[in-house]
């Protein structure tokens, strides 16, 4: 599948239950790399905004690039109200922005479906000079506890394609080549969301490569999640944990 198509029967589960980010990396954000009240920042792949919403909130004018329509249509319902919004059809690759567009870029949870080199420089391109770009993930914790070895296992055994897919294949060399040498620096942060079975289930299929209904592997991998829910979960939840990561510099 075209990964900008990966995500176009998974908008509903998505919104509901990825996790927005800590305040603190937000907070980091605004302080540490720059933006403030009066940036110009765009969000690319931001997916159905909820990166866009953060940076909204602290008075930053956003463009949202996002290539999948369903997911930038969720985007513009959620936040279209707010006058420093906009939204782009758009790609990392080819964004439609004006050069040297913008002051900062963010790409929350999306530089692993990237062309690096073609975003490369069209991120130099759209920025204003001395411009930077912060590449954001929440990364899901898979080790450690019961529930996250477990959970891991689940989608290394049932997944479509998730060794594959992940953004952990990215390496630190290949994202600090991203950036012009030398520049690139990084920030880490924690976080959790708490999920009933059926939250920790919606949390599951808003993944990419987790098999959608009629799948073979679909019926399996929730009566495995069920089992390793049952088995883990204290009063009836389960914490899900993140340790998220922001790494930064000029193009």
């Amino acid at each position: 599948m075209n990964s900008k198509e990966r995500f176009s029967d998974r908008v509903d589960t998505y919104v509901k239950y990825r996790p927005s980010y800590p305040a603190e990396a937000i907070d980091y954000l605004y302080g540490e790399v720059g933006l403030n009240a009066g940036s110009t920042v765009a969000d690319i792949g931001a997916g159905t905004g909820i990166f866009s919403r953060l940076l909204l909130e602290r008075g930053s004018e956003v463009i949202a690039v996002e290539p999948n329509g369903e997911m930038r249509s969720a985007a513009v319902e959620a936040l279209s109200e707010a006058p420093n919004f906009h939204a782009a059809a758009g790609s990392a690759e080819e964004t439609t922005l004006a050069e040297h567009a913008v002051d900062f870029i963010v790409c929350a949870q999306s530089f692993h479906w990237f062309d690096r080199t073609a975003a490369q420089a069209e991120f130099h391109r759209i920025l204003k000079p001395g411009g930077k770009a912060a590449l954001i993930w929440n990364s899901r914790l898979t080790q450690g506890t019961p529930f996250r070895e477990g959970y891991d296992l689940l989608l290394k055994n049932y997944g479509t394609d998730y060794e594959k897919m992940t953004h952990k294949n990215i390496s630190s060399a290949d994202l600090a080549a991203f950036f012009k040498p030398g520049n690139m620096r990084e920030a880490r942060f924690t976080m959790s969301q708490s999920f009933d079975f059926e939250g920790l289930k919606g949390r599951l299929l808003s993944s990419s490569y987790s098999p959608m209904p009629g799948h073979p592997n679909y019926e399996p991998l929730i009566a495995g999640l069920r089992e390793l829910f049952d088995r883990t979960s204290v009063n009836g939840e389960i914490d899900f944990d993140y340790e998220t990561e922001v790494y930064w510099g000029e193009v």
